[in-house]
C-alpha cells in the first residue's frame, strides 16, 4: 500500500458527487426554458442558444485551469473558489436584465461549475489505488449520470410554474449549499505540504505537466476515454430527429426513449462499481468498449439495410450506453494514475479531451445524409478509435 493510500484523508463520496453533479446540471436544466427566456428578454432563439454553447466553452476552459491550480495550491481552496464563482454567477444569471448579461453570467457559471467536475474526480483518485479509484468513480458516476435524464424534466417544471429565472435561483442555492458543506466537511486530499513546496520549485510542476501530455499512456487513456464516452452525444443530439422524422414517433415520446437509453449508462456504472477489483481494470475498460462498438455496429447495420425501427434503435443504444458506463470509470482512473504528481492536471486534461471529442462527434454527426446514418457512422468510428487508443495506452510504458 502506498504512503498516499495510508495517510491521505478521504472525502465523502456523496459530497464529491454533489459538486460534480452541479456543473453538469446547469448545462442541461436550462434547455427547456430557452423559449421562455427568449420571450422575456426579447431576444432571438439563436441568442439564447448561445447560453448553452458558451456554457460548454466555459467547461472546456475550466478543465485546463483547475487541474494545474489544484496540483499547486491544493484541492480544497481551489474548489471553494470555483463553487463561489458558480454561486455568484448563478445569481447574476437569475437577475440578468438582458441576454448579453445572461450569456456572460453563463460563461462564468460554467467556469465555476467546472471546478466540481475536475476536482471531484481528482479527489476521488487521491490516496487510493487504481481498483479502489475505479469503484469510487463508478459510484460517483451513478449519481452524476442521472443529470442528463432528469435535468430537462426539472427545468421544464420550474420554468413552467415559477419562470425561467427560478432555475438559476435553484442553481445558486445548490452552489451555496455545496460551498458551505465543502468548507465544513472536505479535507485537503492533495499533495502534502512538503510535497507541495517541492512542486512549487521553479518549473517542476510544468515539467510534470509536459510529461503528462506527451505520455503515450496518458494520451491513449484520454483520447480513448473521450471517444468511448462523449461520442454518445452524436446520438443524443440526433435522437429527436431520428425518432420524430425517421421513425415517425410523437415528440412527447422522445424523452421516454432517451430516458430508457440513458438509464443503461446508469446500469453500466452500477456494474462497473460492482466488478471493480474483481476484474482487471484494463479488461473492464476494453470489454466495456467492445460492447459499445457492438451496439454501434448493430445500429449502423440497421440503417444501411433499411430495417431501422424502435426496438433496434433503442436496443442497440442500450447496449452502447451500457458499455460506456462500464468502460468510463477505469479509463479515467488509469489516466489519472499515469503520473501521480499531477492527478489534478490529469483530471483536467482528460475532461478537456472529453469535451473536445464530444463537440467533434456532435458536429460530425450532422454531416450525414440522415440523422441516423450520421450518428451511426460517428459511433462506429469513435468506438474503433477508442479501442485502438486503449490498446496503445496499455502497451505503453508509464513515465
Amino acid at each position: 500500500m502506498s504512503t498516499a493510500t495510508q495517510h491521505n484523508p478521504r472525502a465523502p463520496l456523496w459530497l464529491l458527487a454533489s459538486v460534480t453533479f452541479s456543473g453538469t446540471l446547469a448545462m442541461h436544466i436550462f434547455v427547456p426554458a430557452l423559449p421562455l427566456a427568449a420571450r422575456d428578454l426579447a431576444a432571438s432563439s439563436g441568442a439564447l442558444q448561445l447560453t448553452i454553447s458558451i456554457y460548454i466553452l466555459g467547461l472546456a476552459i475550466g478543465q485546463l485551469l483547475y487541474g494545474p491550480l489544484s496540483d499547486r495550491f491544493g484541492r480544497r481552496p481551489v474548489l471553494l473558489i470555483g463553487l463561489a464563482l458558480y454561486s455568484v454567477s448563478g445569481l447574476v444569471a437569475a437577475l440578468a436584465p438582458d441576454v448579453r448579461i445572461l450569456i456572460v453570467a453563463r460563461l462564468f457559471q460554467a467556469i465555476g461549475g467546472c471546478s466540481g467536475l475536475v476536482l471531484g474526480r481528482a479527489i476521488v483518485r487521491d490516496g487510493v489505488e487504481v481498483d479502489e479509484a475505479t469503484r469510487r468513480l463508478a459510484i460517483v458516476s451513478l449519481i452524476v449520470n442521472v443529470g442528463p435524464g432528469l435535468a430537462p424534466l426539472v427545468g421544464a417544471e420550474l420554468g413552467t410554474f415559477l419562470g425561467w429565472r427560478s432555475i438559476f435561483f435553484a442553481l445558486t442555492a445548490m452552489g451555496v449549499a455545496n460551498f458551505f458543506i465543502t468548507w465544513k466537511l472536505l479535507p485537503e486530499t492533495g499533495p502534502r505540504r512538503g510535497a507541495q513546496r517541492d512542486a512549487r520549485k521553479t518549473g517542476e510542476l510544468w515539467v510534470n505537466f509536459r510529461q503528462l501530455v506527451t505520455s503515450r499512456a496518458f494520451l491513449g487513456y484520454a483520447i480513448g476515454g473521450g471517444c468511448a464516452t462523449t461520442s454518445m452525444y452524436a446520438f443524443v443530439s440526433a435522437a429527436p430527429f431520428i425518432f420524430t422524422e425517421q421513425l415517425h414517433q410523437p415528440n412527447r415520446d422522445v424523452g421516454i426513449y432517451l430516458a430508457v437509453i440513458v438509464g443503461a449508462l446508469w446500469v453500466g456504472s452500477v456494474v462497473a462499481s460492482r466488478i471493480a477489483g474483481r476484474i482487471a481494470v484494463n479488461r473492464q475498460m476494453i470489454g466495456g468498449n467492445l460492447l459499445s462498438v457492438a451496439g454501434a455496429f448493430v445500429f449502423l447495420g440497421a440503417v444501411l439495410f433499411g430495417v431501422l425501427n424502435i426496438p433496434i434503435t433503442v436496443g442497440s443504444m442500450i447496449l452502447f450506453m451500457f458499455g460506456v458506463g462500464v468502460s468510463s470509470p477505469p479509463a479515467l482512473a488509469e489516466a489519472m494514475s499515469v503520473n501521480p504528481k499531477v492527478i489534478g492536471s490529469a483530471s483536467g486534461v482528460y475532461g478537456f479531451t472529453q469535451m473536445t471529442v464530444g463537440a467533434i462527434c456532435t458536429s460530425a454527426a450532422s454531416l450525414g445524409s440522415t440523422p441516423a446514418l450520421g450518428s451511426a457512422v460517428v459511433l462506429v468510428i469513435a468506438g474503433a478509435l477508442a479501442q485502438f487508443a486503449f490498446w496503445m495506452a496499455i502497451s505503453s510504458p508509464r513515465d
